[in-house]
């Protein structure tokens, strides 16, 4: 089922107000458990997972910042 161009932009602010401070938050706990790695391991692991989140939701951003396609 494919979600409205209003509901995909409703979900879209769901996710980035809500959704990305916990997964940043729980990104940081993760690394937090294990003995500090040198910054560009640490630079590469954030990075990584700040990609990885989005891909589960690539659906919900696409088209969002663009003009209603149903709007007459």
């Amino acid at each position: 089922m494919a979600l409205s161009y209003k509901a995909r932009r409703r979900w879209s602010l769901v996710i980035l107000l809500v959704g990305l401070p916990l997964y940043i938050g729980v990104a940081l706990y993760v690394i937090s458990l294990f003995d500090r790695p040198p910054f560009w391991a640490e630079l590469v692991v954030y990075i990584v997972l700040g990609v990885l989140w989005a891909l589960p939701f690539r659906a919900v951003f696409r088209g969002v910042g663009k003009e209603d396609p149903d709007k007459k």
